[in-house]
């Protein structure tokens, strides 16, 4: 029987959900993908979770190894991490965004030219942008059985089959879903990140400020 960290899997899921939300980047969908057909919208969600998949997975696996290189430990990662992380969600929190996970302006300018938008800007920054990396590398590197694993890339694979049927069904989704729905998700989705990423950066910070513990 197949064991799966319960507790890792909760926690991945809330966190990658929250940073990557299907339903908060569906108006960038189809606002990107405004001058295609309803096939070719299609199209570009298929590469898009392509896309997605692969650099998510290639992260996951390959961050602690990155780390290594540059002989960053855990300990500063979580704390940096962390205040990527609450930067986008206080982002969120005000509704006006991150640079940091949509683009500055200057990369946002360039976006309006891009034909196809499938890798970038909608892959890269946009779903697989810093706070995801930072999510996939620390969950990565929290994986340290086959339970682990599988509660980690469980929860990836979950929250990257919800974003598939979103943007597959785009159309119709697009057309149901109003403003203030997204505002609530929006909203929701900061503060639960906020709490996360305060929590990695308390994590971190004990570590690397044992005096703090006392």
């Amino acid at each position: 029987m197949l064991c799966v960290n319960t507790v890792l899997f909760i926690k991945a899921l809330g966190t990658l959900f929250a940073i990557m939300n299907p339903f908060v980047n569906l108006p960038v969908f189809l606002s990107l993908t405004g001058h295609q057909s309803p096939e070719e919208r299609k199209h570009s969600a298929i590469r898009v979770i392509l896309f997605s998949s692969i650099m998510s997975l290639i992260v996951f696996f390959s961050g602690q190894a990155i780390l290594s290189f540059f002989s960053i430990s855990m300990a500063d990662f979580r704390t940096a991490g962390g205040l990527v992380l609450l930067t986008i969600s206080l982002g969120m929190l005000g509704g006006k965004g991150s640079s940091s996970h949509e683009g500055s302006r200057a990369e946002k300018n360039r976006q309006e030219q891009v034909d196809d938008i499938a890798f970038y800007p909608f892959t890269f920054p946009i779903v697989v942008g810093p706070g995801t990396i930072t999510a996939l590398i620390l969950f990565g590197a929290q994986s340290k059985s086959v339970a682990d694993y599988v509660g980690s890339l469980s929860a990836l694979a979950l929250v990257l089959v919800t974003l598939a049927v979103v943007l597959y069904l785009s159309n119709v989704i697009g057309k149901r879903m109003s403003f203030t729905l997204r505002t609530i998700m929006t909203r929701l989705m900061g503060m639960t990140l906020a709490a996360i990423s305060v929590q990695m950066m308390a994590s971190g910070l004990v570590v690397l400020l044992p005096g703090l513990a006392g």
